[in-house]
């Protein structure tokens, strides 16, 4: 009698589909950590109370944040010297963005491609 595990092995196909996502999530995480790098200096200014624009784009760029995080930068992700509620929901707001369009491509699935098939 064979010995069956119970687990369905995994078509080479969806294998690759998802290497290839994981890849480019990874290379483009890569990118992003680079760019905040760069331009964090840039958005949190010194001595300059931040207002509803400045609270959309460090919400945006909070969550690219991460890649420095991890390896031992201590970036800025929230600006101390802020307008109060405007900031805030300006920063709600670009948190939301950033993840549609940094993990919306991930999921997304064109109707007429079946890579699956």
């Amino acid at each position: 009698m064979p010995l069956n595990s119970g687990h369905p092995k995994i078509p080479a196909a969806r294998r690759r589909f998802w290497l290839k996502k994981i890849a480019v999530f990874l290379f483009v995480t890569v990118l992003v950590g680079l760019f905040y790098g760069w331009a964090s200096p840039w958005a949190f200014p010194k001595n300059k109370t931040s207002g509803f624009g400045y609270g959309m784009l460090h919400g945006a760029m909070m969550p690219i944040a991460l890649p420095s995080l991890i390896i031992g930068k201590d970036v800025p992700i929230y600006a101390a010297d802020n307008s109060g509620r405007p900031y805030k929901i300006g920063y709600i707001c670009g948190i939301n963005l950033c993840g549609l369009a940094f993990f919306g491509p991930i999921f997304w699935r064109p109707k007429n491609k079946q890579p699956f098939t």
